[in-house]
């Protein structure tokens, strides 16, 4: 071995050690847990936009009030996401890369009608977000089964917002 092939090995070392998890989860548990927040990500990032694809096509007589509940929600949904990736970061797991890699993981669905009726918009969030919820459960189910104390704590705030996200959509569309 010449002096070039150790030195080499010695930075290839370096930069996994960097890369190494500063976590006492399993292996298989940063894997799975990962795996999970990274579908998760992924629909934070679906809602997100198809929250904001409803709010700036909003229309009609409470045009206001559901424009401005639309980008509260919005907001808050966007809040999430770099919290999550940075978990998925400090479990020594990787995020999504694109919005392709996006596009392969979301299991929220897209809306791209040209017209959706305001109230049509404001009950698909609404069985978005309590469909969400069940993800995030799961997701908070799995965490436990591995002793993730941390992303439980997370997921459980997450679950309080997205229920009361659920809660002012179904509040807003009864009749």
């Amino acid at each position: 071995m010449n002096k070039f092939t150790t030195k080499r090995q010695e930075l290839e070392g370096r930069r996994e050690g960097l890369l190494a998890p500063s976590t006492d989860l399993e292996q298989g548990a940063t894997r799975d847990i990962a795996g999970a927040l990274n579908a998760i990500l992924a629909d934070v990032f679906a809602l997100y936009l198809k929250t904001k694809n409803f709010h700036w096509h909003m229309s009609g007589p409470h045009f206001r009030d559901y424009h401005l509940l639309l980008d509260e929600h919005a907001d808050q949904i966007f809040a999430m996401s770099d919290p999550v990736a940075e978990r998925i970061r400090k479990i020594g797991g990787n995020t999504l890369r694109s919005i392709g890699d996006i596009a392969r993981r979301q299991r929220v669905l897209d809306n791209d009608a040209d017209y959706v009726d305001p109230l049509d918009m404001l009950s698909e969030l609404r069985e978005d977000n309590e469909t969400f919820v069940a993800r995030l459960r799961g997701t908070h189910d799995l965490c436990d089964e591995h002793r993730d104390v941390a992303t439980a704590s997370l997921i459980e705030v997450w679950i309080d917002e997205t229920e009361r996200r659920a809660w002012f959509l179904f509040e807003t569309t009864r009749r």
